[in-house]
């Protein structure tokens, strides 16, 4: 697979290739510059491997995302070079002759021009700039500081959801109530049935699981709720649910020192007899599922697992048996988004002021029916002055307020835990969608055309490079990360559309790796003074 430019390593992989392929030609093998080509490309490596390992970091300090940045644009910059340097010297002939041609001459032309010292100067200022940035590095400590933000630990941003009041909720009622009654339909004539809750980060999957909960775990002789999160512990998930199905200490005792398999031994052995229901918020993979999964034993007991996930595949290979149901997560009705949004500032749906309809139902718009984009957004609005120009600032502002306004940290994290698990390349192409502007139906071919062009695809065995972009588009949708428009009578899907928020987050995330600059209407959406314009979207 050949090397592609990528939002947290920008053209560093593409570069190292280059240079490669220039040792490799006539004008690589003259005096001096063929040394030069070689050290650049030595320290380039260096910084390759520095890089990577920092861009798989979830929440990077301050110092290391400024380091990467200076990083990325020197090999911007470096390409550029060497891209100008080539094309001054060929004068076209490439289109002429052959490859190997062009480079004799180039060559000949480095010997009668004298440009072997131009080349040398501006690679010693390129290298100088290294210097710079390695000097940073070690000054500032960075493998240290690395170490300690990966180390971080957060508060779980779906506490929340789990100790909601019911009071508190809206459009729940409909779906819980659907769904507990499918749970236990054949109560003791089947064997045990799956629900799988799929949908867009921040829907409310975890409040909807755990109000069915609520509503029918009196029918189950035991129950029990555990999260599992991106990174699962398998071990401490079967100890967690070993202490909220069984009440005996003697059964317990010692469970601290059991290892792996024992404690699954041992939940097998208190469910097998016994009617259960298990909630299992936030699978992110197939693989955690399986581990967790070998846990609850087949029984006849009409016994229900309840699975909450962001990713269509997963929630596939949690519902294979006929039973089983797969149940797709909807964004509120405009109805209810008003009655939650009102209710959360004013304390009454019906209590909104006529100066504040019009800007709350552009707000609302940009929430997209999202409940945690609402709240959020309510209370951040709760604190401020109830004046038409302050409400008019904060719709204005979502998008900045993403990253500074404590009222919004919640939605934030929410969010960027689907794109913090993201590989490099879906990233890239998840970041591709900020040159689009809100409610925008992004063509798939268009897509597709536009990935390959700016050199973010390569071919893969066996796929070309239009085959690889499509199935990233698809892995997109499977994620829940943007939303399918116009599927075909073949299910091959039109068009996507990405939500506003999620719009918001990708366009925050562009600016932080100097990206994309959007120019939209009067304002220009970009913050880093300090870099050169790579990519810019004219919206």
């Amino acid at each position: 697979m050949a090397p592609v430019v990528t939002a947290a390593l920008g053209a560093l992989g593409p570069l190292l290739a280059k240079l490669a392929d220039l040792l490799a030609k006539e004008c690589g093998r003259l005096k001096g510059v063929r040394r030069e080509i070689r050290s650049l490309r030595s320290e380039f490596f260096t910084m390759h491997g520095a890089l990577k390992s920092y861009a798989k970091l979830e929440d990077p300090d301050d110092q290391v995302k400024e380091w990467m940045s200076l990083v990325r644009e020197l090999a911007y910059d470096t390409e550029d070079f060497f891209d100008k340097f080539i094309r001054k010297l060929g004068d076209g002939g490439v289109h002429d002759a052959g490859f190997k041609d062009f480079f004799r001459k180039t060559a000949r032309r480095l010997k009668t021009l004298g440009a072997r010292h131009g080349i040398a100067n501006q690679i010693n200022d390129l290298k100088l700039r290294i210097k710079e940035v390695k000097e940073l590095k070690t000054s500032y400590k960075l493998d240290d500081v690395a170490g300690r933000t990966s180390g971080n630990s957060a508060v779980d941003p779906r506490l929340a959801a789990l100790f909601a009041e019911e009071a508190h909720l809206v459009g729940v009622d409909g779906p819980r109530d659907d769904l507990a009654k499918w749970v236990m339909e054949d109560e003791n004539k089947h064997g045990r049935k799956v629900l799988s809750i799929v949908g867009f980060g921040g829907l409310g999957k975890t409040t909807l699981a755990n109000e069915i909960c609520r509503k029918i775990q009196g029918h189950f002789d035991c129950h029990a709720f555990v999260l599992v999160s991106q990174k699962p512990d398998t071990i401490k998930i079967i100890k967690d649910m070993i202490s909220q199905v069984s009440y005996s200490d003697e059964f317990k005792k010692d469970m601290e020192i059991w290892d792996e398999k024992k404690s699954i031994s041992k939940l097998r052995e208190l469910l097998q007899e016994k009617m259960y229901l298990v909630i299992i918020d936030d699978i992110w993979s197939i693989v955690a599922w399986n581990a967790i999964n070998c846990a609850f034993p087949e029984n006849s007991c009409s016994s229900r697992i309840v699975a909450t996930t962001r990713i269509m595949e997963v929630a596939s290979s949690c519902c294979p048996g006929p039973d089983d149901q797969i149940y797709e997560m909807k964004p509120l009705s405009d109805p209810h988004s008003e009655r939650l949004f009102f209710r959360r500032i004013f304390g009454s749906e019906n209590c909104c002021p006529h100066m504040f309809i019009e800007v709350s139902k552009a707000i609302l718009k940009k929430c997209g029916g999202l409940p945690l984009a609402i709240i959020s957004i309510s209370g951040l609005l709760a604190n401020r002055p109830r004046v038409k120009e302050e409400w008019e600032k904060v719709k204005r502002s979502i998008g900045s307020d993403l990253n500074r306004n404590q009222s919004l940290e919640g939605m934030k994290n929410i969010l960027s835990l689907s794109y913090n698990d993201l590989p490099p390349h879906l990233k890239t192409v998840l970041l591709h969608l900020s040159n689009f502007p809100e409610d925008y139906v992004i063509d798939r071919e268009r897509l597709v055309r536009q990935l390959i062009a700016e050199g973010f695809i390569s071919e893969e065995r066996g796929r070309s490079c239009q085959e690889v972009a499509e199935s990233y588009f698809y892995e997109l949708i499977n994620k829940n990360l943007v939303q399918p428009v116009g599927i075909g009578y073949d299910g091959m899907v039109r068009a996507c559309r990405v939500h506003d928020m999620m719009l918001e987050l990708i366009i925050s995330k562009s600016i932080e790796e100097n990206f994309i600059t959007v120019v939209n209407g009067s304002q220009t959406i970009w913050e880093n003074s300090q870099c050169f314009i790579r990519r810019l979207s004219i919206q």
